[in-house]
């Protein structure tokens, strides 16, 4: 019964209706998770303007050959050959035993055998070799040590082996 002024009340059914279920199909997913992109399609964390690094790790003896681009940092021993268009860095302490060609080379440990550049080499202070050497420019630390012939600052073709006045040796040209 209503009042003077009021809506009559509206009755309610004496049974409350059952809670919908839904079927799998009909569910929503709170968050759709993210989709799932191949490795090329991931963005860089880190920025592109420094090239790759592999590192051999001090404490790791390693033997065989090393062929490829990038840089490779050396803190372990390796007896092999080195063959990598990049830099390749020998550290304190490190040792690598065999023939090592790259862009640039930077010498902190020690070397046994040949080395060639196309760009530069760079003597650390505890930098050893004892081989030859051929680059594009060398810089050299007080208190590193060679033990070699060393050709350095001539281009391909440039050299040619002409006779000294003592008979005995050859000089580049």
């Amino acid at each position: 019964m209503a009042l003077f002024g009021q809506q009559p009340r509206k009755e309610e059914p004496a049974t409350k209706p059952e809670p919908r279920v839904e079927s799998p199909s009909e569910r929503v997913v709170a968050s759709p998770p993210a989709p799932v992109r191949r490795m090329e399609e991931q963005p860089m964390a880190i920025t592109q303007s420094k090239p790759s690094e592999s590192v051999l790790a001090a404490g790791l003896t390693i033997e065989g050959k090393i062929e490829g681009s990038g840089n490779i940092r050396v803190a372990g021993r390796f007896k092999g050959n080195v063959n990598v268009k990049g830099e390749l860095t020998i550290e304190p302490g490190a040792t690598i035993d065999g023939e090592v060609n790259a862009e640039t080379v930077l010498v902190g440990g020690e070397v046994r055998g040949q080395i060639v550049s196309t760009s530069r080499v760079e003597f650390k202070e505890s930098g050893t070799l004892i081989g030859d050497l051929k680059a594009g420019s060398l810089t050299v630390a007080a208190g590193s040590k060679m033990r070699g012939k060393v050709e350095f600052g001539w281009k391909e073709g440039e050299i040619e082996d002409t006779p000294l006045n003592d008979g005995g040796s050859t000089f580049a040209r």
